[in-house]
């Protein structure tokens, strides 16, 4: 196993934590199960970022890799590194309470 996946199974973030409780290494159903949340969780988190021409995705269950539209990419850990990577790629303070965002995200629900 690389060092990359077996920083995933050593902590787990407290997004992945419900499916990941109780075994180091999921069964099949059980890893099924939190590959579709981790792939779900993104796409929820896509909605967001294409606001500022962000996009993340999921690295091997493992990792996230967000880019922007230029082609620089961020590789996080898991989503609580989410947003002040976002930050650092697009340069400047993001408002998850910005008025046109949340009309956007209002609209397209």
């Amino acid at each position: 196993m690389c060092v990359l996946c077996t920083g995933a199974i050593l902590q787990v973030h407290w997004t992945d934590r419900r499916t990941a409780e109780g075994a180091a290494v999921p069964g099949e159903d059980q890893l099924r199960f939190y590959r579709r949340g981790r792939l779900h969780r993104a796409g929820l988190a896509n909605k967001i970022l294409c606001h500022y021409g962000l996009k993340v995705e999921d690295w091997n269950g493992s990792k996230f890799v967000l880019s922007d539209r230029k082609g620089r990419q961020e590789i996080i850990e898991d989503l609580g590194g989410l947003w002040p990577a976002a930050e650092k790629l697009v340069g400047y303070k993001l408002n998850p309470l910005d008025s046109v965002l949340i009309g956007k995200l209002k609209h397209n629900v």
